[in-house]
């Protein structure tokens, strides 16, 4: 889970260059492979033998998480700049994630915001529902629930009309009294629905073939180095104990385990199970 990327670090949810930089470095090394939040949802997932899946999500679509100027130059210390260089320099890397977007696109006006918005999509990043107006959703009654996020699935539709608005981000982690409303819903004609729904942390999320995953729950790890719970933490986890990892056979049709875990994988996908 990443917010701003700044020169100082910003706040606790946010990066330098620096520190985005070297995430990524980490990342790569240590075999882990960029997806979409509704590739993880759907079970697409369609990465290289012996890597691991992770999902790269940015809410709040603000200014230093993706700039151009007027030439239509990549801002390079913007996380969608650091991205596209990464990948320019390692050619097996993905450069892909999951937009969260509000209102506001990416700190310039609205015209503006609507042509980045298009550019992510034609670059295969995910474009999600983060709420009109970064709203509390517990606080707010059923319908207000609706008319924020109906709002803000039409504001990304009026920019991109044929992006799929497959998930969302709650914002503040905050679920609506009926959590139901956060999947679908719709208010003054403008229909939402969606099929994954994003906590704010704190731990990795379960295989989308488990019997634990929750796709209306999904748990994400804060990016940062030292703090407990953050990505540094569990990386260090992962290091430890290996087998906690999930680590994709090659084949997006298979599901392979070890048999003995085999009452771990959720019925509906016994027919693309691979024990061995």
């Amino acid at each position: 889970m990443y917010h701003r990327i700044l020169p100082d670090g910003g706040g606790e949810y946010d990066l330098t260059p620096d520190e985005f930089r070297a995430e990524l470095a980490y990342l790569h090394e240590h075999d882990y492979h960029p997806i979409r939040t509704v590739d993880l949802v759907r079970g697409e997932i369609d990465v290289p033998a012996g890597t691991t899946p992770v999902v790269l999500t940015f809410d709040d679509s603000t200014r230093e998480q993706f700039g151009m100027s007027g030439d239509d130059e990549v801002d390079s210390d913007s996380a969608v700049g650091i991205l596209l260089e990464f990948a320019e320099e390692h050619s097996d890397f993905t450069p892909t994630g999951s937009f969260y977007v509000v209102g506001s696109l990416f700190g310039g006006t609205a015209e503006r915001g609507k042509k980045l918005l298009r550019q992510l999509h034609e670059w295969g990043f995910e474009i999600g529902n983060h709420t009109i107006s970064h709203a509390n959703l517990s606080r707010l009654g059923a319908s207000e629930v609706q008319a924020e996020l109906a709002a803000g699935a039409a504001h990304i539709h009026d920019a991109v009309p044929d992006a799929e608005v497959a998930t969302m981000s709650l914002p503040h982690g905050a679920s609506p009294a009926e959590p139901e409303l956060a999947q679908y819903g719709s208010h003054d004609g403008q229909e939402y629905r969606h099929e994954g729904i994003l906590l704010v942390g704190s731990n990795p999320a379960p295989s989308p073939f488990a019997t634990e995953f929750d796709p209306v729950a999904i748990p994400r790890i804060r990016s940062g180095p030292d703090g407990d719970l953050e990505s540094g933490y569990w990386f260090e986890i992962f290091e430890r104990e290996p087998e906690r990892r999930y680590v994709s056979d090659g084949d997006p049709s298979t599901i392979s385990f070890p048999e003995e875990r085999s009452e771990e994988l959720a019925p509906e996908f016994a027919d693309r199970a691979n024990p061995y």
